[in-house]
């Protein structure tokens, strides 16, 4: 079954009205993710943009067809992991146990729990949503905000300008923890995403599943709206976020990119960007080519082995 006839075929598990901004990448994730998952889930979200627009509701509903939780922000995959206990310990595997994240409740104040989940390979999908920031509280820089981004705490200045720290690439990370499964996704390329949500929940049911999607944020990032999926295109195009796989067969890159696109093309119409000085731009420049060289070599390896 092809991914439109998945998604023509899966009810939403999301309310249909919901408070997002427009032209939202997390949402696009939210919905995705759950929809591919099905009713047979149980979610935790917590707090942060999908938390705030996604799964909060009105009275006495949320905003979501499925039961959910919104654990603390550093505390989601310790959670699920009782949550997963539970359930296997009732003879109910089949129950999708399912974790979407902002990178903040990830990368940074979550990444203990994160880690540690990973690392004992507890029965879960964990789907981090990296919008590169903490936006639901006003676009604070995270660890993987991208070098010379404007936040409201890496202000443009006379002293600063922009987030002075190269990004924290998260998903080399996690895929050194041994899981059943790790991936990088974007909304950009629908196939490749629904693919990997497949694989990931099938994998979370021997083991711990993890998948890092690229999310672009119209409003901290300051671009149009319409431009989310262009955004996300062009991510990969320049190889600041390169598409890979690695499971029990080894590590794949899904996107063979033999004509990158230079970075000054990637940033250029994004606000956060706007006063790249030429040092930050030949560093985001490098630390984009040293990635796509890492996880090009290490799928080179595997096809050698």
């Amino acid at each position: 079954m092809n991914y439109l006839d998945i998604l023509k075929n899966s009810p939403d598990m999301v309310s249909p009205g919901i408070s997002a901004c427009q032209g939202c990448g997390g949402e696009l994730v939210l919905r995705r993710v759950l929809q591919v998952a099905g009713e047979n889930t149980i979610v935790a979200v917590p707090p942060g943009c999908m938390a705030g627009s996604g799964v909060v509701g009105w009275s006495h509903d949320s905003g979501m067809k499925i039961p959910v939780h919104i654990p603390l922000l550093d505390n989601t995959a310790s959670f699920l992991s009782g949550l997963s206990h539970i359930y296997r310990r009732s003879g109910r595997e089949d129950v999708n146990i399912v974790a979407i994240a902002g990178d903040g409740a990830s990368a940074d104040c979550g990444f203990q729990s994160l880690s540690g989940a990973a690392e004992r390979g507890e029965h879960m999908l964990y789907v981090c949503y990296d919008n590169e920031g903490y936006m639901n509280t006003g676009y604070q820089r995270s660890s993987t905000t991208t070098e010379g981004s404007r936040t409201s705490t890496t202000p443009l200045g006379r002293r600063f300008s922009g987030k002075q720290q190269p990004q924290k690439y998260v998903p080399l990370i996690m895929s050194m923890h041994g899981a059943a499964y790790c991936a990088t996704a974007t909304p950009a390329n629908m196939p490749d995403l629904i693919r990997k949500i497949q694989k990931g929940l099938a994998a979370s049911k021997t083991g711990f599943a993890y998948l890092h999607v690229f999310s672009p944020c119209p409003t901290g990032w300051s671009f149009a709206p319409d431009r989310t999926i262009e955004v996300a295109r062009r991510a990969v195009k320049s190889n600041m976020f390169p598409l890979w796989e690695r499971d029990g067969d080894g590590w794949t890159l899904n996107y063979v990119n033999e004509r990158p696109i230079p970075v000054s093309e990637f940033v250029e119409g994004i606000g956060k960007f706007s006063k790249l000085s030429e040092r930050q731009l030949a560093s985001i420049q490098r630390a984009a080519d040293e990635r796509y060289a890492a996880v090009s070599a290490l799928a080179s390896i595997q096809n050698r082995a």
